[in-house]
């Protein structure tokens, strides 16, 4: 008989659909905060007027703007947003802007708690593979206004790039996660289509791996089938229409959908756990690590879990076909790369990689179990 356990997180509401200067004003008044902290994209904030409009609705509630986030939040942004933040006194963070954002809100969030002054002190926050570290609890929030689909708005966990040592570690409390998510479709207008859609198939790799998994559960499947066969729908018509608002808001829906599974306990696999590898060390941007690995790694697993990568095919549309070809086909589609030699990622690399994949959470919970760098080799090898 199946066990589990499903653990409902700490945020309040989703909210969407609706224009995000209202919405954030709403969760200003709910929430009773007054000094607020905006952690926002530089692009936004210097090309468009989309963070002035939220700032001028906000009035004298913004205490401070911190713009200077990069791709995998480092760890000297992070302390960098902190001291900005403790240094205006904020009670809320209010975040606007893609993943690295929403994940450096959240670091800011356990710094704030436990004094984490250089980017040193991260070590003593970061989840590693003993003890969990006991940690002083957040009281600055955060709500969060996401401008591209990976997911990680709707998760207690964040991802901090360490530079010393260019591995990305995990923050994980479960007050990380925002008070309040708010879903704004127009908001994607500014985000290139190359974001958007590869973000997007990492919210759909969130929900394959999630049904692949050997510990998957009905209430995550229920989750994931139906934000898979949500953004199968919704990213080819965004690409076909850029306008399109109610095909954003299906992605930006389906990408909620997306993280049941692993909000609900449901472990990731090999694709993440070599794309942490793939970001962290090279660069490549975390939709793109998904859309180069997820379709290998369903090839390589098919021996394990056929029955389960059935689902997807089915959730995809093309019942009976191969869930990889599927992947392959769809990827392709949306113009995305799909070999790491398109995101500069060349074989002499393929052993390190292999090795510091075996380190992440996710490769030694893959459904086929992965017994040694040699196995991560071999996918990556699929993958040249």
């Amino acid at each position: 008989m199946q066990t589990g356990r499903v653990i409902f997180g700490a945020m309040d509401e989703v909210v969407f659909g609706r224009p995000a200067s209202e919405a954030i004003v709403e969760q200003l008044d709910r929430l009773g905060a007054k000094r607020a902290f905006l952690m926002v994209s530089g692009t936004l904030n210097r090309q468009t007027d989309v963070i002035e409009n939220i700032r001028r609705a906000m009035g004298p509630r913004c205490v401070g703007t911190f713009d200077a986030m990069p791709p995998h939040t480092p760890r000297a942004a992070v302390i960098a947003a902190s001291e900005q933040a403790r240094a205006t006194d904020a009670d809320l963070i209010v975040t606007v802007g893609g993943g690295s954002i929403t994940d450096g809100a959240k670091a800011v969030q356990l710094c704030l708690a436990n004094n984490a002054r250089r980017p040193e002190d991260i070590d003593r926050l970061r989840s590693g593979a003993g003890p969990a570290p006991q940690l002083a609890p957040p009281v600055v929030r955060q709500i969060s206004v996401p401008t591209t689909i990976a997911g990680g708005e709707f998760t207690s966990i964040a991802g901090v790039t360490n530079e010393k040592t260019r591995v990305k570690e995990a923050l994980r409390h479960p007050l990380l996660i925002p008070r309040a998510t708010i879903l704004d479709p127009r908001l994607g207008a500014h985000t290139p289509e190359w974001l958007w859609l590869s973000t997007g198939i990492r919210a759909v790799d969130h929900c394959v791996e999630g049904i692949c998994s050997r510990e998957a559960h009905p209430y995550g499947d229920a989750h994931a089938l139906k934000g898979l066969s949500m953004l199968a729908q919704a990213l080819p018509r965004v690409k076909a229409d850029a306008a399109d608002l109610d095909a954003r808001l299906d992605c930006q829906i389906g990408t909620w959908l997306s993280t049941g599974p692993l909000a609900s306990g449901v472990p990731m696999g090999a694709s993440h756990g070599i794309g942490y590898v793939l970001g962290a060390e090279f660069g490549v941007p975390h939709g793109h690590t998904s859309c180069v690995m997820l379709p290998s790694v369903m090839r390589w697993n098919k021996s394990a879990n056929a029955e389960r990568q059935a689902l997807v095919s089915a959730a995809m549309g093309h019942p009976g076909e191969d869930a990889g070809d599927v992947l392959d086909r769809f990827i392709r589609g949306l113009g995305m790369p799909r070999s790491l030699r398109e995101v500069k990622v060349g074989a002499e690399h393929f052993d390190r990689i292999a090795q510091a994949a075996m380190a992440t959470p996710w490769v030694p919970r893959n459904p086929r179990p992965i017994e040694g760098p040699a196995q991560v080799r071999e996918i990556l090898d699929m993958t040249a």
